[in-house]
């Protein structure tokens, strides 16, 4: 189990039920946006579907041989506007370790081999997504989906035989929220997860999700890009 972590503050929280949007993709998870009692005004919020993190060998330049864990997710739009979208997945081990999401191209690619070989659903690291805004998809069509692949090359070595942990994603929703220090907090989907096991294997299968999804208000000083806060939250005089 979890405990308690320290290092994390939810100022609210809100179970979200998983649901199919569209098409679903085979194996994949769903969840939709949902409210949360610090929005304010008129949020935009993308849909997510994701498959539960997997593990594979791989040989990275200059570090050598590394367990790699990596998450396929799929980012749709169903709000007016087209929305940029810059992720931070952020994961959280039961040993309290804290892994973020890594762009390496060479590992990027060398899992887009192994999981799209035919380069069907257009991979993106989480730099190359924030290049083009998400576009808007209705209802009565197909999703446009964007792919990304997130990476996270040192769970293995700082965690091996962490069992359950967390990955948290930011930059989902233009939610933000204020307190009344004047800390800011971002709407962030937050995700659970068992690691079955004892850590000697290489083994995907060990993985599996809680069916916990919840939209939360994340601490927001984490946050690697300069993003215009809504004025409903911007601190007086800014």
């Amino acid at each position: 189990m979890f405990g308690r972590f320290v290092i994390v503050a939810f100022l609210a929280v809100l179970v979200v039920p998983v649901a199919s949007f569209g098409q679903r993709l085979e194996n994949s998870r769903s969840v939709e946006p949902a409210e949360n009692v610090q929005d304010r005004g008129e949020i935009t919020t993308l849909h997510f579907e994701f498959k539960d993190p997997r593990m594979v060998e791989i040989d990275i330049p200059g570090r050598g041989k590394r367990v790699v864990w990596y998450m396929l997710y799929w980012v749709s739009n169903y709000s007016k506007e087209p929305f940029f979208f810059y992720p931070e997945l952020t994961l959280l081990t039961n040993r309290k370790t804290i892994h973020q999401d890594e762009v390496i191209p060479e590992v990027f690619e060398k899992i887009r081999r192994i999981e799209d070989p035919t380069d069907r659903f257009k991979f993106h690291s989480s730099v190359s997504i924030t290049k083009k805004p998400i576009p808007v998809s209705t209802p009565e069509a197909l999703p446009r989906r964007v792919a990304g692949i997130a990476i996270w090359t040192d769970v293995h070595e700082k965690a091996p035989n962490t069992a359950s942990f967390r990955v948290f994603v930011s930059g989902l929703s233009n939610g933000w929220s204020i307190d009344d220090e004047g800390g800011i907090s971002r709407k962030t989907l937050m995700l659970e997860f068992d690691r079955r096991g004892d850590g000697s294997q290489i083994d995907s299968t060990e993985i599996v999700w809680r069916q916990v999804a919840k939209w939360v208000y994340r601490d927001a000083s984490s946050a690697e890009v300069d993003l215009q806060l809504p004025p409903s939250v911007r601190p007086a005089g800014k």
